[in-house]
């Protein structure tokens, strides 16, 4: 048997704003769902330390290989990992190198700001345990994730998914997001003198206008550009349960999305009239069979909510009734956590099974 090591890591600064308290708790949680998923449920004993007054996240395992730290070194928490040893009254930490899976520069992630933007920690977060709740979840360092965020906003997730080097795509029904999103990145490629190709317009079928597309190739540098070796995203102004027109089936590995929190936001009821509700579940409950076409079986979705709208209870219902199989072991259960006083959020994460 393996002997057993101890690990520990320094959180962000931002996740430590972001989440006050609850910050090791996250972390404790999306660890246990890496371990499970990919490092053989190798990680024991996780908690919360204070080590020379800074607090870590600590963690057992066997000595963790190359690969294995590939893995960790993507924690949407992690700031620096370090192996600990020495006696517990005076540890040792020995710096652990890790390599992320990072292809731009972060203010890819960080330059936006505007009201009601879900914070790029979470988005993360929520991209990271999607990813492990599918049949391939090693896929994640490949490159060979796709991604679909039917309500993308102006873009946190697929922004999330470009610095992964993951193809991805949006569907966006507010017109001014869009382009705020298209004007943002058409800018960002520029400054970054990136290789890229970029196009933009109406899409028409049987002479009727369904919506804009703006379809983005990226280069990650030149060689790769020249070579054909391009990342793929693109944004679809639509209404979201019209997704499926704009998008061949089973042709996304992942669909990770922010549902409507219902305060600055609601999500809109259908019908004569819809107006804006608190819960997310009459959108969902309409949209989420039309996800699972796109969604090849054994891909995963992940959706993040606010609890005051609904119940997890009443979320996997939807999911079930879809035709997806819901994740809920105890490190699933473990994200929730207070946003604001309006909001306390959670995710939702499950399997296609047909």
């Amino acid at each position: 048997m393996n002997a057993m090591h101890t690990y520990g890591f320094l959180l962000l600064p931002s996740h430590n704003r972001l989440y006050a308290a609850g910050a090791a708790d996250l972390a404790r949680a999306e660890l246990l769902v890496l371990s499970d998923a990919v490092l053989d449920g190798a990680v024991r004993e996780v908690a919360a330390a204070e080590l020379g007054g800074v607090p870590y996240v600590t963690f057992r395992a066997p000595e963790l290989t190359a690969g294995q730290l590939r893995h960790v070194a993507n924690l949407s928490s992690l700031y620096a990992l370090f192996l600990i040893e020495g006696e517990p009254d005076a540890p040792a930490l020995r710096p652990v190198p890790v390599e992320r899976l990072d292809r731009f520069p972060s203010d890819l992630i960080t330059i936006q700001k505007y009201p009601g933007k879900t914070n790029e920690d979470f988005t993360k977060l929520l991209l990271n345990v999607t990813a492990m709740a599918c049949d391939a979840p090693q896929r994640l360092l490949s490159g060979g994730l796709r991604v679909l965020d039917p309500l993308c906003g102006r873009g946190t997730t697929l922004n999330q998914a470009l610095m992964y080097g993951l193809d991805s795509a949006g569907v966006e029904q507010d017109a001014r997001g869009v382009e705020a999103y298209e004007n943002f990145l058409r800018h960002w490629l520029k400054a970054g003198r990136l290789k890229h190709r970029a196009e933009s317009g109406q899409v028409r079928r049987d002479k009727r206008t369904l919506g804009r597309r703006l379809s983005v190739e990226i280069g990650e540098n030149k060689e790769l550009y020249k070579k054909g070796q391009s990342i793929g995203l693109t944004v679809v102004q639509a209404d979201t349960v019209a997704s499926d027109q704009f998008f061949r089936p089973g042709s996304f590995d992942l669909i990770v999305t922010d549902a409507p929190y219902g305060v600055r936001y609601g999500s809109r009821t259908r019908g004569e009239g819809g107006g804006l509700t608190r819960s997310p579940l009459p959108l969902l409950s309409e949209a989420v069979p039309v996800w699972a076409r796109l969604l090849r079986t054994g891909g995963a979705i992940g959706i993040s909510w606010n609890t005051y709208g609904a119940t997890r209870a009443e979320l996997a219902e939807v999911l079930a009734d879809a035709g997806f199989e819901v994740r809920d072991t105890e490190p699933y259960r473990g994200f929730e956590h207070r946003v604001d006083q309006a909001i306390t959020r959670d995710l939702i994460v499950a399997r296609k099974t047909v």
